[in-house]
């Protein structure tokens, strides 16, 4: 559990480490499609760095952050299996992961960086009149989609995966 739960940690640190990547550095619209519709309208795609290198920048932070994704995976799968594992075992670790990552994705990440700080419109001012609208995240039908459908059956089917692959069936 332990293990599950600095797994958790690191898979959300890479996410926000993802948005600081493409938002603040990367800066290409193509990476924003879970922004509201209202927003992606607005914004302007960015033709010039924000200062010398800041690509570069981004592009290394995001591998970073892609990385550590894929071994949040390698190492819940690994050690489940290590552990012998049931099917029960692997869906808890994986729904847990999932959901404390969705949750802290609406509340810490859309409300509170998002719109609170305002971090996307600092560096998109053109899109701070759509956000200024928005009173408590965004895309909710998404996140809730997300959160209660969508992580539930991935982590069900990756827990079924896995568990094929058990020591203890």
């Amino acid at each position: 559990m332990l293990l599950t739960i600095f797994l958790t940690i690191v898979f959300c640190t890479a996410m926000a480490l993802m948005l600081l990547a493409c938002v603040a550095f990367i800066q290409d619209n193509k990476f924003f499609a879970s922004a509201p519709k209202e927003a992606k309208e607005v914004i302007i795609q960015k033709e010039t760095e924000l200062f010398y290198g800041a690509r570069i920048i981004g592009w290394t932070l995001f591998i970073m952050s892609v990385l550590l994704i894929l071994g949040v995976g390698v190492i819940a799968i690994w050690d489940g299996l290590r552990s012998g594992f049931t099917f029960e075992q692997f869906f808890l670790r994986f729904v847990l992961i999932f959901t404390i990552y969705k949750i802290c994705d609406m509340t810490l990440i859309d409300n509170f960086l998002l719109l609170k700080f305002q971090f996307f419109q600092y560096y998109y001012p053109e899109a701070a009149n759509v956000m200024k609208e928005k009173k408590y995240g965004f895309n909710i039908k998404s996140q809730l989609l997300k959160l209660f459908i969508i992580f539930p059956a991935v982590s069900a089917l990756a827990a079924w995966i896995c568990s094929l692959f058990s020591t203890t069936a």
